[in-house]
């Protein structure tokens, strides 16, 4: 199978594409400390039952520990071994380039990642009987059986 320049730059705008849809940033709100982006937490009134320190560790796309490094690195390596040679020679050059590149790409993310970060599991037992669990960077001030108003997917004490 021949790669062409064409093909190498299809698959490398399919990775950016995809990994442009990835992102594990928090989302920044007022409050006791930056929440996370979560599903089901809805605004409400209740008590806290209780908080948990948590390590979250950052693995890249999916948790396989590929992240963009990789990709990014296994496109350009690909691209650049795509210019060497003719023929087998030339696809030969393109396999190593993107084998390389990609090698490189996860050394470098891997030296210039953080490794884990600290998230706080809160959960509230809400006035209607329901539990919601929220992750925020900070506890803030709260403590277990505070009456705490969730707004945002934050919870603050009031």
């Amino acid at each position: 199978m021949k790669l062409t320049r064409i093909s190498v730059s299809v698959v490398g705008l399919a990775a950016l594409f995809t990994l442009g849809a990835c992102t594990n940033a928090p989302v920044n709100s007022s409050g006791s400390g930056t929440s996370y982006p979560q599903s089901n937490v809805y605004s409400g009134y209740g008590v806290v039952q209780s908080i948990e320190l948590v390590q979250q560790a950052n693995t890249g796309i999916g948790g396989s520990g590929i992240g963009a490094g990789t990709i990014i690195g296994g496109v350009v390596g690909g691209v650049l071994g795509s210019q060497v040679g003719q023929g087998d020679g030339k696809t030969a050059a393109t396999v190593l380039g993107a084998a390389g590149g990609a090698y490189a790409g996860h050394e470098y993310e891997k030296r210039n990642q953080q490794q884990t970060s600290n998230a706080y599991k809160i959960t509230v037992r809400m006035n209607d009987g329901a539990y919601q669990t929220l992750m925020q960077s900070t506890s803030g001030d709260l403590r277990v059986g505070d009456r705490v108003k969730i707004e945002n997917g934050t919870a603050q004490r009031y």
